[in-house]
C-alpha cells in the first residue's frame, strides 16, 4: 500500500512588501542606503569607522561601476591597520563596515514572530581574500532585544588549509556554535555570487539559504532546515546585516579588503496552508517509501519547475532544474531525506521521503 508523502515545509507566496536596494552612481552613498533601510534617519543604516579613523579616500562604502554586471554596485572597504569598531570605538580587537536594518526601520524590514522573509543579494570577494582565523562575517541575521549578543546565522569566511566559508548558527546564549555547512572558499573568489535566504520566524521556524555562481547558476552552498529556532523567546524581531565584520586578533593574516555587493532585496511573504487540500491531493500521488525511482505525477510536473534533495543534516545531494517523470534516487543509502519542490514564482513545498 502506498503511503502519502508527508508535507512539513511551508509554501511561500510572494507579497507586494518588497524593498530593493541598488547603487546608482557615486555620491551620497550612505544616505541612499539609509533611505531604503531606515528612511528619514540620515546615515544610520551604515556602521563604518569614518568618524574615528577617516582615510584619504573618504567613506568606507563607495558606488563603483562593475564591468561584469554592467552597472553601479556597492564596494565595502576594510583596512587592516587603520579601521576599528564603529559601534564602540574603544574596542581594538575588531573592525566593521556594515549596513543593516534596525529598530528605526519600517515594520516590513523587520522579521517578527510568524512572518516569512526572503532576503536576496549578490556579493563578490577578491581573489586571494584573507579571512581571519577568528571571524570575518559577510552576512548576519541578528536578534534584537533580550538574548541578542550573538547572531543567529552568519556567513563567515575562515582561515584554514584551505580557507573555508561557514554557515554558522547560534541558538541562544547558552548554546554552542553550530557550523551548519562548511565549503571551500576558493570557488567564491573573484566571481559574483547570488544569495537567497528564506526564514520563517518562530521557535520552530524554517531556514534555507542557497549561494550560486551568478554566471551559470552552479550551487556553491545550500542548506535547509524545517525545524529550527529563528527567533529567541525574548527577542522583539530579527534583522539582516551585510558587509565586513572581522576580528583583528590575528592581524598578521589580514590585508585591506574590498567586497562588492549589489541587488539587496528584503521581502515579506505570506504563508500558504501546508494542509491545504490541493497540496495533499498532489503529493498523495507519490510512492513513499521509495526503492530506486521517484515517480512524479503530471500534477506535480504541471505545478513545479525544479527540485532539490537534502539529507537530514541539510546537505544538498541533488538538484534538478528541469523535472521529468522519474527521478533516479538509486544512489541514496537507506534513510530519511527531504525534497523541496520549487516554482519560478518562488513558491516552494518540501516533503519528507524514506529511501528503502
Amino acid at each position: 500500500m502506498k503511503k502519502a508523502a508527508i508535507l512539513f515545509f511551508i509554501s511561500f507566496n510572494i507579497s507586494n512588501s518588497q524593498v530593493i536596494l541598488n547603487a546608482n552612481g557615486p555620491g551620497n552613498t550612505y544616505e541612499r542606503i539609509t533611505s531604503f533601510l531606515a528612511p528619514g534617519n540620515g546615515v544610520s543604516a551604515v556602521e563604518a569607522p569614518d568618524l574615528y579613523h577617516p582615510w584619504s579616500s573618504g567613506r568606507h562604502i563607495a558606488e563603483v561601476l562593475d564591468s561584469e554586471l554592467n552597472k553601479y554596485v556597492f564596494e565595502f572597504y576594510s583596512h587592516a591597520l587603520l579601521d576599528n569598531e564603529p559601534v564602540d570605538p574603544t574596542l581594538t580587537d575588531r573592525q566593521r563596515v556594515e549596513i543593516k536594518t534596525y529598530a528605526a526601520s519600517p515594520d516590513n524590514l523587520k522579521g517578527t514572530l510568524g512572518e516569512n522573509i526572503i532576503y536576496k543579494w549578490r556579493f563578490k570577494i577578491q581573489n586571494g581574500f584573507k579571512p581571519s582565523a577568528n571571524f570575518t562575517h559577510l552576512h548576519q541575521i541578528k536578534a534584537v532585544d533580550g538574548d541578542d549578543s550573538s547572531p543567529l546565522f552568519t556567513l563567515t569566511p575562515r582561515l584554514g588549509t584551505p580557507n573555508k566559508l561557514e554557515l554558522i548558527y547560534v541558538a541562544n546564549a547558552n548554546s554552542s556554535t553550530d557550523k551548519l555547512s562548511i565549503v571551500d572558499l576558493l570557488p567564491f573568489e573573484g566571481i559574483w555570487v547570488d544569495a537567497e535566504e528564506m526564514i520563517q520566524v518562530g521557535s520552530s521556524g524554517t531556514y534555507s539559504i542557497t549561494l550560486k555562481k551568478h554566471s551559470d547558476g552552479t550551487v556553491l552552498l545550500s542548506y535547509s532546515n524545517s525545524n529550527i529556532e529563528t527567533i529567541r523567546p525574548d527577542n522583539t524581531f530579527i534583522r539582516p546585516k551585510w558587509g565586513i565584520y572581522r576580528s583583528l586578533n590575528d592581524i598578521v593574516n589580514l590585508r585591506d579588503e574590498a567586497v562588492r555587493f549589489s541587488d539587496f532585496s528584503i521581502e515579506e511573504v505570506t504563508t500558504l496552508n501546508v494542509n491545504s487540500n490541493s497540496n495533499a491531493a498532489i503529493f498523495a500521488t507519490l510512492q513513499n517509501p521509495i526503492i530506486d525511482k521517484l515517480a512524479l505525477s503530471s500534477e506535480i510536473l504541471n505545478q513545479f519547475d525544479s527540485l532539490q534533495l537534502f539529507d537530514i543534516t541539510g546537505k544538498l545531494l541533488l538538484e534538478k532544474t528541469k523535472l521529468s517523470n522519474e527521478i533516479d534516487l538509486s544512489f541514496l543509502n537507506a534513510g530519511l531525506y527531504f525534497i523541496q519542490f520549487n516554482t519560478t514564482q518562488l513558491q516552494s513545498v518540501c516533503i519528507k521521503i524514506i529511501k528503502k
